[in-house]
């Protein structure tokens, strides 16, 4: 059986795609005891309220209508944002050499957050370059990558 995740990301695409935008992601969690479905899209440009409404309603009506999740849920549409997380291949790929952030679970040199270029990106493990020392993060010590925005 596929995943919810992969099942909904099937019915999203042509929909997304018939609104100019791309599907970034599509998640499934739950959070204090209520169930999300967020489907993030991107755009040349960035993401516009009227994108996520005109991805929203009629992906809405093809979700009620194929009904692939047992039970309730919220579902939302939004942007992929500009501190976006990075999940598949194609995202590493796409901001090579950007700077990002990467969270670990536990801490290694005393910390949990590191910052740098990005530069790698093998079978889930992340090698930055920060400012000129290399560091390599496993697949299993990542909890989180994300683009990082200097404030």
């Amino acid at each position: 059986m596929a995943k919810v995740t992969d099942t909904v990301a099937a019915l999203a695409l042509p929909v997304v795609e018939e609104a100019g935008c791309s599907l970034w992601d599509v998640e499934y969690v739950k959070e204090a005891g209520t169930w999300f479905l967020r489907v993030y899209i991107d755009k040349e440009g960035g993401v516009s309220i009227d994108d996520c409404e005109a991805v929203s309603r009629p992906l809405s009506d093809l979700l009620d209508q194929q009904d692939p999740i047992e039970g309730s849920y919220t579902f939302e549409v939004s942007s992929a944002g500009a501190d976006r997380a990075l999940k598949k291949p194609e995202h590493f790929e796409k901001f090579q050499g950007e700077e990002i952030e990467v969270r670990l679970y536990r801490p290694r040199e005393g910390r949990k957050e590191f910052i740098g270029r990005l530069k790698g990106y093998e079978n889930g493990t992340v090698t930055l370059d920060m400012d000129g020392e290399e560091a390599v993060f496993t697949k299993q010590e990542t909890a989180l990558v994300r683009l990082y925005l200097r404030v």
